[in-house]
């Protein structure tokens, strides 16, 4: 193996709360230092070689290819007689938004290609009115997520406004008639702290023709926490406005609701749902007038009430569908042109989906709704103006996404629309298997593998554990690749995500963090006694909160697995927060700011676990330099760390990719991506990948 680049150690320790906290490669931090720069183009050059010389690559990145070329579909959205959806055929880099008019013609109405043909622009969100006249889109550029908000004539297809910035992760209410929409946006960086340009959102009424910096009416926000996020929701006949508030990404909003018809747009009288409870409330108001309140309050898997919007305070809730004692209740949808209305409830039990049928007065259970198969539910989508049909996405570990139509008139579901690709889809077979983890919990994972293959092979177990995330069943070219080739693929099912509802994410997050870690071990742990592989050949696999995963994996047990792949981590949690978003995830980890939640957190940090000495495994980290969620300084610092203290032979390495961010990517970017990731972890265990040669 060639040295590592030189990686001078400072002599830099922190008295935290009382402990000495040392960190030599703080001057990786900053990614505009010349020793940065000269540090990661060395790094750059050391990876490249290594990668020039994996074998497979080539073979396996056209074979990626096909798999990708099965392309994607989305559900449709109705407005006013117009349907909008996204699709990508196998020879577009991103999905193409689309609408088709009442008489049956499909026009393209954002193709983010054509907005820039470098391929660097990614669609973020979009919004039709309520008479499908009018639709807000946002674009990122690069990576990074900033979105720019747009307003087009559906029509013409003609720019009506934009853009409109500092709008990231923004919702937008319509108002009817197309001439106004709530949304949140983010204060000026002129007028905020410096360093707080990502938080300070505030709610605001904006009435199209007008200038949003000077006449934008402020609704709500003024005086709240500053990592805030807003989301806005305007009922169908403009009559309610809901408004809620989350502090960062914690599991718990505030919600109130204003009737815009006893007060004006420009001042709602908002009155509060939920104020300071400790649960996640959602409130729909339907074409009935109920006000339908889906919530995990005093329910952790869920459940949906329903009550009078003029007066929805706690105590006038009723259950229309009460929580499920072993499934998740994740989606609901009404049908309403029948002489026995229903409502569609969509379910996760144990991460596979499933949807069932009720009646809309009672909530009683008439029965279920065909699905293809064991695998994965998109959103429940009705038509505004009611019906009797209902749209959902689908998709599992071989079926690319699609689109199924639900009639309730006959109780039968079909195809409604298929990913627009024709891709051989290799055979796999898929069981789920239940083991225990260190205090005794059971735990869930899903193994693909090809049927009939016994012994043990080359391996990877993916796990996220975080964020109230579901690892469910899903299309994956990187998964049928590896299974294609021999290996086995493991998706565990770690607490701190939403499988088992609330109770699992907060088993699983802030001083209870270690079960996540413990279940993941458990799981490797289990593929090993079951047979399927070995230490030397057992990789695992995650990025961002599953990159923070396997940081910890690969420092709290170096011995059991042969090698890791680490995107988009985070890894230095003692400064976590002070750098990207991550001041809106203390809830989820806790803060360095207090004594005993900075004891939760040095106690795990992969960056404060390296040992010199240590036979680390071997290490992929892959980065991005766009990325404003996590700052890639955490794999830099971990990697030269690690890169310092390992005794032995097995490679660590970076790699660093510019112009792309923490999320949405062309499909030629996502082929390299993954096409580096798994040859490096072929090459790593042992999984012999068909030969370049046959690669064009």
């Amino acid at each position: 193996m060639t040295p590592y680049p030189p990686a001078p150690r400072q002599d830099i320790v922190d008295e935290i709360h009382g402990h000495r906290v040392a960190d030599p490669y703080r001057w990786l931090e900053d990614p505009a230092g010349d020793a940065t720069r000269e540090w990661l183009a060395a790094q750059d050059e050391l990876f490249r070689k290594a990668a020039d010389a994996l074998p497979g690559r080539a073979r396996l990145r056209r074979r990626l290819g096909e798999l990708l070329g099965a392309g994607s579909v989305g559900s449709p959205v109705w407005r006013g007689g117009r349907r909008f959806f996204t699709r990508r055929t196998a020879e577009q880099e991103h999905p193409v938004l689309y609408t088709v008019d009442p008489d049956g013609a499909e026009r393209v109405l954002v193709d983010p290609m054509v907005l820039d043909p470098g391929g660097t622009t990614t669609l973020d969100g979009w919004q039709p009115d309520k008479e499908g006249r009018l639709l807000t889109y946002k674009v990122s550029t690069g990576g990074d997520e900033e979105s720019l908000l747009y307003v087009i004539d559906v029509g013409t297809g003609g720019r009506v406004e934009g853009p409109i910035d500092r709008v990231r992760y923004s919702s937008v209410a319509w108002l009817p008639g197309g001439e106004a929409f709530y949304y949140g946006r983010r204060l000026a960086a002129e007028d905020v702290p410096e360093g707080e340009e990502q938080y300070h959102r505030r709610v605001y009424l904006h009435r199209l023709g007008t200038d949003p910096d000077t006449d934008d009416i402020l609704i709500f926000g003024e005086g709240r926490d500053k990592t805030n996020y807003y989301g806005v929701a305007v009922s169908r006949d403009g009559r309610w406005l809901t408004i809620s508030a989350s502090q960062g990404t914690a599991p718990r909003n505030d919600l109130w609701i204003a009737d815009l018809s006893a007060s004006p747009a420009e001042r709602p009288a908002l009155r509060a749902v939920q104020e300071g409870v400790d649960a996640e409330t959602g409130l729909h108001v339907g074409r009935d007038g109920r006000a339908y309140v889906f919530t995990d309050r005093d329910a952790p898997r869920s459940r949906l009430c329903v009550t009078d919007p003029s007066d929805p305070s706690y105590g006038t809730w009723r259950d229309l569908i009460p929580e499920d004692p072993e499934a998740v209740l994740s989606d609901f949808a009404i049908l309403d042109d029948l002489a026995r209305p229903v409502l569609l409830a969509g379910w996760t039990r144990h991460a596979i989906s499933e949807i069932t049928v009720h009646d809309l007065a009672t909530g009683e259970r008439l029965g279920t709704v065909p699905t293809p198969g064991l695998g994965s539910i998109g959103g429940i989508i009705e038509r505004p103006e009611g019906g009797h049909e209902a749209w959902f996405g689908y998709t599992d570990n071989v079926t690319p996404s699609s689109v199924m139509r639900y009639d309730a008139r006959t109780g039968e579901t079909e195809l409604w629309a298929s990913a627009p690709g024709t891709v051989e889809v290799p055979e796999i077979e898929t069981r789920q298997v239940v083991y225990t983890s260190a205090d005794g919990t059971e735990v869930r994972m899903l193994v693909a593998s090809r049927p009939g293959v016994t012994g043990p092979r080359p391996a990877i177990l993916y796990g996220y554990g975080g964020f109230n995330i579901s690892l469910t069943p899903a299309y994956s070219a990187g998964i049928l690749a590896w299974v294609e080739a021999g290996g086995v693929y493991a998706v565990a099912n770690l607490r701190g995500g939403s499988e088992e509802g609330e109770e699992w994410h907060r088993a699983g997050m802030r001083e209870h963090k270690q079960n996540v870690f413990d279940d993941f071990h458990a799981a490797a742990e289990r593929l090993i006694a079951d047979g399927l592989t070995t230490t030397d050949r057992l990789a695992i696999s995650g990025g961002s909160n599953g990159g923070l995963l396997v940081g910890v994996a690969l420092t709290q047990r170096p011995e059991l697995y042969r090698a890791v792949v680490c995107s988009a981590p985070l890894l230095d949690m003692v400064r976590y927060e002070r750098f990207g978003l991550g001041q809106t995830w203390n809830d989820e980890y806790g803060t360095a700011d207090d004594p005993e939640e900075f004891g939760w957190l040095i106690g795990y940090s992969p960056y404060h676990h390296v040992h010199p000495g240590t036979a680390y495994p071997a290490v992929l980290f892959t980065t991005f330099g766009s990325d404003t969620r996590v700052d890639p300084l955490h794999a830099r610092k971990l990697c030269a760390a690690l890169q310092h203290a390992t005794s032995s032979g097995a490679p660590i390495l970076l790699r660093d990719e510019a112009e792309v961010g923490h999320a949405a990517r062309s499909v030629s970017r996502s082929v390299e991506l993954m096409a580096d990731t798994l040859a490096f972890t072929a090459a790593q265990t042992g999984l012999p990948l068909p030969d370049d040669a046959e690669a064009p």
